[in-house]
């Protein structure tokens, strides 16, 4: 029986296991975005919080115990910084799990984990809004103008066949000058 037997083995030894797990809170941290398999993003996703729970205390003793769970320096900076501001009001859940598929070599369902409220992530949509509907009103209105500009009368087939003619008569005009120049 496993009771009370908390977390993934991953195949690995713990020493391993701490490594991994330190790497890629390290890089969540400072990619704010990484793919990796579904088993772990979901043990990932504890030491993440936990990592930027302490950053929001802002203690000597809680920037201690992050450089536990992250090694790395910048990243730490990074949590008692800007993710410490940007998480001042939030009571958790600092990241999110996107599922993108299998991997095609073995099958392992892969994901995305991410930091929610992404800097890039809302001005990136943001911007996105409202080009799409600048976009789709220009289409409309583009659309309404072209069919009340285009009269259904003979006229109209006429002055088609004229453009190309008066292209070509210039392309003739312009000949010409480029044998003149020649000589």
């Amino acid at each position: 029986m496993r009771h009370l037997k908390a977390g993934r083995k991953f195949g690995r030894t713990s020493a391993h296991r701490k490594a991994l797990f330190k790497n890629l809170v390290g890089a969540l941290i400072h990619r704010e975005r990484i793919s990796t398999t579904l088993a772990k993003a979901k043990e990932l996703r504890g030491k993440v919080e936990k990592t930027i729970t302490l950053g929001k205390k802002g203690t000597l003793h809680a920037r201690r115990q992050a450089f536990k769970l992250v090694p790395a320096k910048d990243a730490v900076q990074k949590v008692f910084g800007l993710l410490a501001e940007r998480y001042a009001d939030r009571p958790g859940g600092y990241t999110r799990i996107i599922r993108i598929g299998n991997r095609r070599g073995d099958d392992a369902p892969m994901v995305y984990i991410e930091l929610v409220d992404r800097d890039g992530e809302e001005k990136a949509s943001a911007k996105e809004k409202t080009t799409l509907k600048k976009e789709t009103k220009g289409a409309k209105v583009k659309v309404t103008e072209k069919k009340k500009s285009e009269p259904k009368s003979k006229e109209s087939v006429p002055k088609k066949t004229k453009v190309p003619a008066d292209k070509k008569e210039s392309n003739s005009k312009e000949v010409p000058k480029k044998d003149q120049e020649k000589k």
